[in-house]
């Protein structure tokens, strides 16, 4: 097999990202959110379980959380548990 050939397979399946600068401004974001909510998660009265029921997410997504498994967790799931832990806050993420 020819190296010119395994390439141009994976760019099939990996295609080049348009704009790279929005994923790590993402990262950034979901990092941050990821240490102000543990930090809530970690000072609550509630389980994480309970946490999860709250937020309509599997625990196994708190636990990822806790664990630092970024990656297993949208955005929009962090600023759920955001939201579910401290519903009373001002910021908006």
């Amino acid at each position: 097999m020819s190296t010119a050939r395994h390439s141009s397979n994976a760019e099939l399946l990996d295609p080049p990202r348009r704009c790279p600068d929005l994923d790590v401004r993402d990262l950034e974001k979901r990092t941050r959110l990821m240490r102000i909510v543990t930090r809530l998660i970690a000072v609550s009265d509630l389980g994480c379980r309970e946490i999860a029921r709250r937020a309509g997410l599997p625990a196994q997504k708190i636990s990822d959380l806790l664990a630092g498994r970024l990656e297993h967790l949208s955005l929009d799931e962090l600023r759920l548990v955001y939201h579910t832990v401290d519903p009373d806050s001002a910021l908006d993420y």
